[in-house]
């Protein structure tokens, strides 16, 4: 039996991750959590016909579902209790105009609340940050983990894999092989914003000709398109919202990797995570060399098992354009990762 939990499962990525995640087989139980709209989500996701029993709480649902009430509010906490594995895409969306950071205020307090009906009712669950800014983000639900002595490094991720989904098809667009896009493997490191995105084109496997590597002008247009993707989605969509349909693929994505190594036997797998460098606290001295920082915080290739991390992996050999990349991503993530550790306000009643 492996329980699944999706808080801000009403949203624009919440929904169509709801319904990817009741379609994995290895969800026995599926929890949708949000403010508003959650037990019609998933009385519509209840009629497909897949094992994963599901459930929608408001803030004031009580453990027994939406037919039973909770005066004290914590519906939050009662959606919770017993998971395995929590995806959080809560919070407000990005409109034009709006960087990641200015969504911080507002995020950071519901992340807040989320973290501690984490804490109280499911202590042992993966947890998976998508609510933006992942840079600050995920270093607040380890704050509060930390105050409830709950805190373990290899169980939080924050998603980065849309990072990895765009390299994919943006390099294969640019090497002239658009339709083989899901071939292409393209290691992307740092952070989960702007300049913090840190794609390593020269281990991209298949390898990215040369001579596109050494094309200044292709190379930073590609590089900038990755760490940029989704300002791309938010102009398209002219307001009404931001990059939730490819958000919603890559979190079901990484979920899906976490269950298969935790619940499903596999072994080898390996997916980019933005994590504290503590779950694997020997390779953490190897990366915190390569980026000649002392961070707390950093995007690298994971290997998953059944308690979460299993290893890091380095960041290995990058080329001298990836250097100076590497230089102004440690730039800026140092003080989002701050911002995170130091959030002290109230967070707002959901």
């Amino acid at each position: 039996m492996v329980k699944v939990v999706v808080a801000g499962a009403a949203g624009g990525i919440g929904q169509p991750l709801s319904l990817l995640l009741k379609l994995n087989p290895l969800v026995t139980e599926l929890a949708l959590y949000d403010v508003v709209n959650s037990v019609g989500v998933a009385a519509d996701l209840s009629h497909i016909p897949t094992p994963a029993q599901i459930t929608g709480f408001l803030p004031n649902t009580g453990a027994g579902g939406p037919s039973s009430a909770d005066e004290q509010g914590q519906g939050a906490v009662n959606a919770m209790k017993g998971a395995d594995l929590v995806v959080i895409p809560a919070g407000v969306p990005r409109k034009p105009g709006m960087t990641r950071d200015d969504l911080f205020n507002i995020n950071a307090g519901i992340c807040t609340t989320l973290a501690q009906a984490i804490a109280q009712a499911a202590p042992k669950a993966f947890v998976l940050v998508i609510s933006n800014p992942v840079n600050s983000t995920v270093p607040i639900f380890a704050e509060v983990f930390k105050k409830q002595g709950t805190f373990d490094p290899k169980r939080l991720f924050g998603v980065t894999t849309l990072d990895c989904l765009r390299a994919s098809t943006f390099v294969a667009s640019v090497v002239g092989k658009p339709t083989e896009a899901s071939k292409y493997v393209v290691p992307v490191v740092g952070g989960h914003a702007g300049y913090t995105i840190l794609p390593l084109l020269s281990q991209s496997q298949p390898a990215i000709p040369q001579e596109i590597l050494d094309d200044k002008e292709k190379r930073e247009a590609l590089t900038k398109r990755i760490q940029f993707g989704g300002d791309e989605v938010v102009e398209a969509k002219a307001g009404a919202g931001s990059a939730t349909l490819s958000m919603a693929q890559a979190g079901a994505e990484f979920a899906s990797k976490v269950l298969r190594a935790a619940f499903g036997g596999e072994t080898g797998i390996v997916a980019p995570s933005y994590v504290n460098l503590e779950a694997d606290a020997e390779t953490a001295k190897t990366i915190r060399g390569e980026i000649g920082k002392d961070l707390e915080y950093f995007s690298v290739n994971v290997e998953l098992g059944k308690s979460g991390i299993a290893k890091l992996n380095a960041i290995g050999k990058i080329d001298q354009v990836e250097a100076e990349l590497l230089k102004k991503a440690v730039a800026d993530l140092e003080p989002s990762i701050a911002k995170g550790v130091s959030f002290k306000a109230p967070p707002p009643k959901l």
